[in-house]
Formats: structure tokens, sequence, C-alpha cells
């Protein structure tokens, strides 16, 4: 089975569509699918419920999104860095499912690992709960919260193999893996691809197993955020 395509647009062609729910690897904009964010742009699907640690900047990542008001709703732990985030929000033009982050990563595991749900104590007493089931355990009370199992999901990682072994590079891990395999189908988007064999199975981080589909962005902008320079002291 082939799963390297030509091009983002080409990895996406037949995937995605009006409505779905998609899951973004990410975390700011470390990690992000640059070139698969673009193509699902350019795409036009639209009324999207899209889960995301954060919608990235004004004008970058999945702030891109937003600006085409291609994304309904957004199931996120973070918005701080996005001003039409903020501005759709306010205004009740974006859904918004705000989720502890902790939780956030772990309903995505819990997908991946066809687990439905789990009971958490983050979030009891708060807005969190509300509407939710709650249970007591060793006389706590948890609250009842569901796994997450995007239709799609689009992942960022450093290297390839041709069979979809990945290996991430530091810190844009982040929430990539759990996003990985929580999808019903995966794309990823990778900087390097080499042929099976290469990887040494003891570096490979997620197994080919959770992938689907690669497309190969060689060099991706991986924009700073908040760039801080130290000052130059005088000798």
């Amino acid at each position: 089975m082939n799963k390297v395509f030509a091009s983002a647009a080409e990895a996406l062609s037949g995937l995605v569509r009006d409505g779905q729910l998609l899951a973004v690897g990410g975390f700011g904009l470390c990690g992000i699918p640059e070139a698969l964010i673009a193509a699902l742009r350019d795409s036009g699907v639209k009324d999207l419920t899209v889960i995301s640690n954060n919608a990235g900047v004004d004008g970058f990542g999945l702030g891109q999104l937003l600006e085409t008001r291609q994304i309904q709703k957004m199931i996120s732990s973070y918005v701080g860095e996005n001003k039409e985030f903020e501005r759709q929000y306010l205004a009740g033009e974006l859904q918004l499912e705000f989720t502890p982050q902790g939780t956030l990563a772990e309903k995505l595991r819990a997908g991946g690992a066809g687990i439905p749900a789990f009971y958490t104590r983050t979030g009891v007493g708060t807005i969190v709960a509300e509407g939710k089931e709650l249970r007591e355990f060793d006389g706590q009370t948890y609250v009842l919260e569901h796994a997450l199992t995007p239709d799609v999901a689009l992942v960022k990682a450093w290297k390839a193999d041709k069979s979809g072994n990945l290996v991430f590079r530091r810190t844009a891990r982040n929430f990539n893996p759990a996003v990985a395999m929580a999808g019903k189908i995966t794309v990823v988007e990778v900087e390097q691809l080499v042929e099976v064999g290469e990887i040494d199975p003891d570096a490979v981080h997620l197994p080919g197993i959770y992938v689907q589909r690669i497309v190969v962005n060689a060099t991706p902008e991986k924009r700073i955020e908040k760039r801080t320079l130290t000052e130059k002291k005088e000798a």
C-alpha cells in the first residue's frame, strides 16, 4: 500500500468534506502541519469542528481557517494568541468547547486506545462539569469525559519511513502522537522521508499502523509566535 502523496492537496483529496470533525496537532505554532492546514483552507470545506490545543495566530496556522470562516466550532484548551478567535467567539460567530489541556490530551489518547470515556477530577465544580455525569470514588468527585475520535487527523512529524513509522523532534512532539492515534484517518506532514528499515525500531515514536497518508514538506516556515532576544551586554 502506497501511503506517500505528491502534495498536501492530493493527500487530503477524497478525505475532507463539509461538517467533519477534525483534529490538528501542534502547540501554538510548534509542530503544526503547515502545508496540510493550507491545503485544507484551499479545499474550501466548511462547517468544520476542529480539535486543537489552540487555533494558531492571526493569519497563520488554523488562524487561516478562522479568517475564511471554515470553522464553526473549536474544541480547545487555549485561545489567547488569536484575536480573530476571540472576536468571533465573543460575537457569537464561533462555538467553543473549552477543555482543560490535560483533559483534552487524555480525550484524544483515550480515543486512540479504544476507551470510550473516563473519569477525572479536573473541572469538577466549574462550568467544565456542567451537564456531565459526576461520580464519587474514594470520597472524591469525578466528572465523566468522553473520548474524541476525529474523522480526519492532521499531524506534523520530523521524519517518516514509507510505512508511516514516525519520529517527532523535541517539543514539536506535543499533541501530535495523541492526535494521530485518535484519528479514523491520519495524514502526516514530514520534513524527511526515508525507506522502510532506515529508522531504528527503538527510535520510532509512533508506529505506522496509525498513519494512512504521508506528504513531504521539506522546508516548513516554522514561524515563531513570540521572539525574545537577550540584549547584548557591554564587556
